[in-house]
């Protein structure tokens, strides 16, 4: 697969409404699919296709411990997707941000 078809996938998955949620949810940490899916108001099956395609994006992984799927956030993988387009298409605001936000952070810490 090249690169770009990887983040074609990733930007694919992301178009969901439903999907950014749950990764907004994982981004507390690891949670169970059953506790994924007890955030929405949709099937468990539903919840699970989801869950596929933010798999097969590589946006979340996945652990198998007995019977119960743990999802967590593909941090890296997300970061790396998003971060490449924007490079891309606005380079001058990738840095404008990261220059507001180290002096945000640093005039909080004085």
């Amino acid at each position: 697969m090249t690169e770009a078809q990887d983040e074609a996938g990733a930007f694919r998955a992301l178009a969901d409404p439903t999907r950014r949620q749950i990764l907004e949810d994982l981004r507390g940490g690891e949670l169970a699919a059953g506790e994924i899916a007890a955030r929405f108001a949709i099937s468990a099956p539903s919840i699970s296709r989801h869950l596929g395609v933010l798999k097969g994006a590589g946006l979340v992984t996945e652990r198998r411990e007995g019977n119960r799927i743990y999802y967590a956030l593909a941090e890296d993988r997300l970061a790396t997707s998003i971060g490449r387009f924007l490079s891309a298409v606005c380079p001058e605001q990738i840095v404008l941000r990261h220059t507001k936000w180290r002096s945000g952070a640093q005039s909080e810490e004085s």
